[in-house]
């Protein structure tokens, strides 16, 4: 049995920087999976899709799409901030049509098996709302064992929140690897997991942050005419 490493992404959000940082120390790991949003908020959006697309069709890369991937796809972006809102329709005008398909084509489930026989669910937000609900750290573990109910497999993976977490709940685990292109829990540098099936569950996983050029990123955003918000919180990481 060969043993395998596993990376996950998710978060992506145009940020093309920050996903070739992360992609430099990931780039040799057996599998790939994504949970969503690769774009929204950011400023490279065709650049971050083609560059998956490449990736998809060379490697075992798997992608479920995001509440940002979905609004943009289809002009649904009811319950969006402004900020978010107004990306969303700038990214609706300079995405290729090749890209929008893309992005639509995408499911919002997608399931995984690795060489042990374990089994992963991948979700941007929840089984019980894939796209929207947000599972938050902080949470009881009485919500956490509520969401597991509505799976089979040992490992729900999720993102959204763009906080890393890891739950373990009788021997199954809740893991967000929180976010390549926007983080959100005080540490602006980009986030991503390693899962190494040569070790035993539940610890064989650890999370990364890697530096990237946030400075490049940040300019792009504001040259494109997004709201300067969206540049200045790359800074903060929130």
């Amino acid at each position: 049995m060969v043993a395998l490493i596993i990376a996950l992404i998710s978060d992506i959000h145009s940020n093309l920087e920050a996903l070739e940082a992360v992609w430099n120390e990931i780039k040799d790991a057996d599998a790939f999976l994504c949970m969503g949003d690769l774009i929204g908020y950011g400023a490279s959006p065709n650049e971050v899709v083609d560059f998956v697309r490449r990736q998809m069709e060379r490697r075992t890369f798997l992608c479920v799409r995001g509440n940002h991937d979905n609004a943009i796809a289809f002009g649904a972006d009811w319950g969006f901030n402004p900020y978010a809102r107004q990306a969303v329709r700038w990214h609706q005008r300079v995405m290729t049509i090749e890209n929008l398909e893309f992005l639509r084509r995408l499911p919002v489930r997608q399931l995984f098996e690795d060489d042990t026989g374990r089994s992963y669910i991948l979700i941007h937000g929840s089984p019980r709302a894939p796209l929207d609900e947000y599972l938050f750290p902080w949470l009881p573990e009485s919500e956490f064992k509520a969401v597991l109910s509505y799976v089979r497999q040992d490992d729900l993976l999720v993102g959204h929140t763009h906080v890393p977490m890891l739950k373990v709940i009788e021997g199954r685990r809740i893991i967000n690897p929180g976010s390549v292109g926007q983080p959100r829990d005080g540490n602006w540098r980009a986030s991503y997991a390693i899962i190494d099936t040569e070790r035993e569950p539940p610890d064989n996983i650890e999370f990364h942050r890697v530096e990237y050029d946030v400075e490049e990123a940040a300019r792009k955003i504001i040259e494109a005419g997004l709201p300067m918000f969206l540049a200045n919180r790359l800074f903060e990481g929130y």
